[in-house]
């Protein structure tokens, strides 16, 4: 289920690479707190708390309600690093949390 999310996420910020009408680019802000906040709970729930605060971190980044203001070039950026670090963390193997 998380490597669906994280898939769904990365494709819609590439998306935002594109000329694409304003309300998509709201779509992907509530999509991503969404995503962000299950990815954020999932991650708490397996002891991985480094992860939850970066998701975390990312559902208010990326939330709709108090928008923060980068601009389309810095937001493009962002989208793409976030998307890629989506893609490569689906390969990576998660450190057993500490006891």
């Amino acid at each position: 289920m998380n490597n669906v999310i994280k898939i769904v996420l990365a494709v819609l910020f590439f998306l935002c690479l594109a000329d694409m009408p304003y309300v998509y680019y709201q779509f992907v802000r509530f999509v991503g707190l969404v995503g962000f906040a299950i990815l954020a709970y999932q991650a708490h729930k397996q002891g991985r708390q480094t992860e939850m605060i970066i998701y975390a971190g990312l559902a208010l980044l990326f939330q709709p309600f108090f928008k923060i203001a980068l601009g389309r070039q810095m937001w493009n950026i962002v989208d793409v690093v976030v998307g890629i670090g989506l893609l490569i963390s689906i390969f990576m193997k998660p450190k057993e949390s500490q006891p």
